[in-house]
Parts: structure tokens; sequence; C-alpha cells
């Protein structure tokens, strides 16, 4: 089940499963998104899923553009690879709003300081954009880095979280 809003940074779709959400992101073809979701937790079709979690989750998408940015840390978001990669996902749930971190700083809080390129491979396989922040991760150096939505919304995604303050890395 999926449903696409318009939001200040375009387009945005959601495609829910039974209990959370399953994938998320700036585009309007939701069968790109359909594409990102791990085959063990694919819907037999595109309609099947929950209403209600669906429902919840454009309602936290809204309620993050109208400046409750905590809102979509509130929605179940079920995503599948391996044990590293799944638990790097939980970790990134946890980097608060206004937080940026660096890539190495993430691999740290995943518990393997040395692994940043896998922390930096979590990133760029997420596919629930927005309820999974790995927008909130930059390279070193403070530069942008990577973002499969394209690095204007991960600028305005950060600039509207830090409320113009100009996002750098710790």
């Amino acid at each position: 089940m999926e449903r696409t809003l318009a939001t200040p940074d375009g387009t945005f779709t959601i495609v829910a499963g039974p209990d959370a959400v399953l994938a998320s992101g700036w585009i309007d073809d939701a069968a790109n998104l359909f594409a990102l979701i791990h085959p063990s937790l694919r819907p037999e079709s595109r309609g099947a899923g929950s209403a209600e979690v669906l429902d919840q989750a454009c309602e936290a998408a809204e309620a993050y553009y109208s400046g409750d940015f905590a809102a979509p840390a509130q929605i179940s978001v079920r995503q599948h690879s391996g044990p590293y990669r799944s638990h790097a996902w939980n970790v990134l749930r946890k980097v608060e709003v206004g937080d940026i971190v660096s890539y190495r700083e993430y691999a740290a809080l995943t518990g393997r300081p040395a692994a940043v390129r896998a922390a930096a491979n979590a990133c760029a396989s997420n596919a629930a954009a927005l309820f999974v922040p790995c927008h909130r991760v930059l390279r070193s150096d403070g530069s942008l880095g990577g973002f499969r939505y394209g690095l204007h919304i991960k600028k305005s995604l950060l600039d509207r979280e830090t409320e113009s303050e100009p996002p750098a890395a710790r």
C-alpha cells in the first residue's frame, strides 16, 4: 500500500506493509521504492499493507514538514539485510534531530569504528528515507556526501532541522 504526498522538497512517497513502513523517498514512482524493499518483506501486491500504518506514516511526514522533526522516529520501520546493516539502521534512528554525525562517527556509534565504508553503505541502502534519517550523516570534512534523492533535498532537510545553522560534521 502506498501514498504520495506533496512536500516542500517535492513529491514524497511512502510504502507501508502490514505493520511498518517498508520504503519511502522523494520520488513519485512507487515501483522504484518497491525495488528497494528486501524480497522477504515485499508485499505480494502493491495494494497489500495496512491503511492505518500508512495513515500514521503520512501524518508523521506532514508533521515533520510542519516543524515536528521527531515525528518520523515514532513510526515503525521494517528493513532487512545482514546483521551489521540491520543494526546500523537501528542505530541511525537514534541520531537526534539537529545532530549531525560523520560517517566515521556513525561507524563508531554502531560499535565498529573501523567500519566506515559499511556504515556509508548502510546509509546508501536505506530504503526508508526520513523515517531512518540517513540525511544526518555527512563526510568528515563537513560536505554532504551522497543522498539517493539528491543533495539539494539532503541540504534542505538539514537546514530545516538545524534552523538555518549551517550543517557540519563534528
